[in-house]
């Protein structure tokens, strides 16, 4: 690792302003878990990092009636797993933090960081997604917000502004009714990092379907929402057979990427069986009752 200078700045537009003057060889180091190891690796060498640890703004979990809830950036993963207010108003949020990684980085790493990498494997983007949550960014412009689809942008790639940095997600209050289940696939249980991600919220009245918002992620190169398999549930009473037909949606409708970890066509299989048994998960049903073989 070479060496580096340390920056605390006080204010979002003094880190905003340092971001603007020092531009490439800067980065924005929060929990640091993944940009350390970046370091060491050698894969990236700043020559400063900027700490946005002393910035109350980015810190904090809160909730308003009529927003909903508020997430600083600083908030880690497991800040977002114990919280009251999350397992509350978004409790699927909650279970899907509670199993991000390894308890190293759910203790140390925050969720804005993770948001920022945009890793493709990685469990909060997908969940956010399906909640219908938006991002805060700030910068010495202002400040503006933009959804989660408007965020995620491509492989390891935002919609950040080089001087811009996230201060807080924002999670809107759910409908009456909703529920939501988030479903992980690994290839191994020593695996950390999921090949095969899911997230479905409905607004539900036993089992029928009103509303529906799905997400498919780490098989694509960023979050999908499956807006098709989504209409396919909206207004239905769900059985094994809807919940077949909406995982053949989804596994179609995706573009699954190809590498070391699995093929195209092993991933859109995998998604094929994890939305199926989300669905019957999530809606209480027997997955292959009235189901041909």
């Amino acid at each position: 690792m070479r060496e580096f200078d340390f920056a605390e700045p006080r204010s979002i537009a003094e880190a905003s302003q340092m971001l603007a003057e020092y531009g490439d060889d800067a980065r924005i180091i929060a929990g640091g878990s993944a940009l350390m190891l970046a370091m060491r690796q050698r894969m990236l060498a700043p020559t400063h990092l900027i700490s946005v640890a002393r910035l109350p703004r980015l810190h904090g979990i809160d909730f308003d009636p009529r927003e909903g809830l508020r997430i600083g950036a600083m908030s880690r993963h497991i800040d977002v797993a114990r919280s009251e207010l999350v397992k509350a108003h978004a409790p699927v949020l909650a279970r899907m933090a509670a199993q991000v990684a390894n308890p190293q980085v759910r203790n140390q790493g925050t969720i804005g960081g993770n948001l920022c990498y945009a890793d493709p494997s990685t469990d909060p983007p997908g969940c956010l997604m399906a909640l219908d949550a938006s991002v805060v960014l700030g910068s010495t412009r202002g400040e503006r917000v933009l959804s989660m689809e408007e965020f995620l942008v491509d492989y390891y790639t935002t919609a950040m502004e080089s001087d811009e940095l996230l201060l807080e997600i924002r999670v809107p209050l759910q409908a009456p009714g909703t529920q939501g289940e988030y479903t992980r696939f690994l290839r191994t249980a020593a695996e950390h990092r999921p090949l095969v991600s899911l997230a479905l919220v409905v607004q539900k009245e036993g089992q029928i379907c009103h509303q529906a918002r799905l997400a498919v992620g780490a098989s694509t190169p960023i979050p999908t929402r499956l807006r098709r398999a989504e209409e396919c549930l909206r207004g239905k009473t769900v059985n094994a057979q809807l919940a077949a037909e909406v995982a053949s949606i989804v596994a179609e409708d995706i573009q699954p990427v190809s590498d070391l970890r699995g093929s195209s066509e092993f991933r859109r299989e995998m998604v094929r069986t994890v939305t199926r048994r989300t669905v019957a998960t999530l809606f209480g049903i027997d997955i292959n009752e009235g189901v041909a073989a």
